[in-house]
């Protein structure tokens, strides 16, 4: 599932929704919750990983999201980007 830690002062409201993943299977899927609680947990993971990334896609704020969760999922160094760097801040 993407992840990218938020500020504090990022959510709009004080509660946590209990529900959400299966919100956005449901929508995404055109099922019901009782059809939703009775896929398989891997089924029922892929498919809300994949309707969070098609929620969060349909916004600028959402894209930037993703673009984060991309860019801290990175284990290797963008080289080329660290050449280019260094060659702005050499001269």
């Amino acid at each position: 599932m993407p992840f990218y830690p938020r500020e504090e002062g990022e959510r709009d409201i004080p509660y946590t929704l209990k529900t959400r993943g299966e919100k956005l299977v449901m929508d995404y899927c055109h099922l019901n919750i009782a059809q939703v609680q009775e896929l398989p947990i891997d089924t029922y993971l892929f498919l809300m990983r994949e309707a969070m990334i098609y929620e969060n896609s349909r916004t600028e704020e959402g894209r930037e999201y993703l673009r984060n969760c991309w860019r801290i999922e990175q284990t290797k160094p963008d080289r080329k980007a660290i050449r280019e760097n260094f060659q702005k801040k050499g001269g």
